[in-house]
């Protein structure tokens, strides 16, 4: 008997592309997967709930795939994710077309779910609150064999004005280190080369299970398994960087020299206002030193422009500041008001007009700091890892791009190179965020 087949429509951050390569493992033990939705009996959307913008996509993705009942094949329709985890029985009541809605703390439902839906003809709804669990298992690689997200912990204790992720997800929780070496063994056994760490706060890694910050050691361990070539940090907190994770990331050879550090502003009024830890003295102190102690080093960082009661002294300060650090890449959010958070019900709610000038003021004094870091890497030779080929034009990634948010190194060549090989590349030309080079044979920056 033919086995019915399943489409997962994955949106939102990194860690749900986790959560959706867990489901996809899960669901690939009784089920064919297809990335055709016209095609699945059963297809699975894994939302988004963070801000306006990415509520509105999950739910007109979930709208757009309920059509699929009545144009093909599909029978069962499953939500999932933040957004399903955010707003429970009231999602449901509103969207009818739904017969399956789990939490983020629910995946382990999913078959069964399935199973009493598909026997019974009844609708499914779990989406319990825990501070206990975190999603592991077999996942099915979603970004190529070669690059893979590691999650590190879950939920957070920062409780960040803007930010629904705590009531979401729960309080902070550590992975066990035994259990993240061992996935990137496995991972690295099916050839991935590039391991991301992802978390909502990455700096604080270990703290409660261990009782002290052990990102450090965990790198460590990673970079003893031979196959991974590339380990990739993101989302550390500045104020929370060590001394022992600059050292470790600085004498690593595996270890990208590459930071991000979403600050989200920089005048300390916004900052406590936002309830941030860190303050402007300290996060300028900890770039400063990584740019002292780690060579070659490229710092990202994201702001949040809008923020209730953002003045334009403000605004000015974070211009400014800008203009000086000169951050290798940058990206900018409007405030978005947040059910359920804080800076919500604050007074001096900045309008629609000046968050959106404010963002392309800065993305402007951004593009030209980039062009300007980018000529500087004219003639430099770069281990590029490729992801694809159009013609004879490939490209790739250097150690200081990573995946989706930042730019790529583009060069032509008569040889085939497949996706996930390394080749060097010198830079021949600079654009705004690309570099554009060819193959050579010169040792690596």
């Amino acid at each position: 008997m033919e086995k019915l087949k399943v489409g997962v429509i994955n949106l939102g951050c990194d860690k749900n592309r986790i959560d959706s390569e867990i489901i996809i493992g899960s669901l690939s033990e009784k089920y064919d997967i297809t990335n055709d939705p016209k095609l699945a009996n059963i297809i699975l959307v894994n939302t988004c709930g963070f801000i306006e913008s990415s509520k509105q996509e999950s739910i007109d993705t979930i709208l757009e795939m309920s059509k699929y009942k009545d144009k093909y094949k599909c029978t069962v329709l499953i939500a999932t994710g933040c957004l399903t985890q955010r707003y429970g029985a009231e999602l449901l009541e509103l969207m009818p077309e739904l017969d399956i809605m789990l939490g983020v703390n629910d995946y382990s439902k999913l078959l069964s779910s399935i199973e009493e839906v598909l026997s019974k003809n009844i609708k499914v709804q779990h989406y319990t609150y825990s501070d206990e669990n975190i999603n592991e298992g077999q996942r099915v690689l979603t970004t190529g064999t070669y690059t893979a997200y590691v999650r590190i912990s879950e939920g957070c204790d920062n409780a960040c004005a803007y930010c629904a992720i705590p009531n979401i997800r729960g309080k902070y929780r550590s992975r066990k280190m035994e259990n993240i070496v061992q996935e990137v063994k496995d991972l690295s056994q099916h050839g991935c080369k590039e391991i991301i760490l992802v978390a909502q706060d990455t700096t604080r890694y270990g703290i409660d299970l261990y009782g002290e910050k052990t990102l450090h050691k965990l790198i460590r361990k990673i970079s003893e398994i031979s196959e991974i070539e590339w380990i990739r940090v993101l989302y550390c907190y500045a104020e929370e960087i060590t001394d022992e994770i600059i050292s470790e990331i600085s004498i690593n050879d595996k270890v990208c020299k590459y930071v991000d550090i979403p600050i989200q502003h920089i005048s300390d009024d916004i900052l406590k206002s936002m309830r941030r830890k860190g303050r402007k003295n300290i996060i300028t102190e900890n770039i400063n030193k990584m740019r002292k102690n780690i060579a070659g080093v490229n710092l990202r960082t994201t702001l949040i422009v809008g923020f209730p009661g953002e003045t334009e002294e403000n605004f000015q300060e974070l211009k400014q500041f800008i203009k000086e650090t000169k951050f290798d890449k940058l990206g900018v959010f409007k405030y978005s008001m947040e059910d359920g958070t804080a800076a919500a019900e604050m007074e001096n709610q900045i309008s629609e007009d000046i968050k959106v000038k404010r963002e392309e003021e800065l993305m402007l004094i951004q593009q030209s700091i980039s062009k300007e870091l980018n000529s500087k890497k004219i003639g430099k030779t770069y281990k590029v890892l490729v992801e694809g080929v159009n013609d004879k034009t490939y490209f790739g990634r250097g150690y200081e791009m990573a995946p989706e948010v930042d730019g790529n190194i583009f060069f032509e060549s008569d040889v085939v190179y497949n996706k996930g090989e390394f080749v060097n590349v010198k830079v021949t030309k600079a654009l705004e965020y690309d570099l554009i080079g060819v193959v050579c044979y010169e040792s690596c920056e």
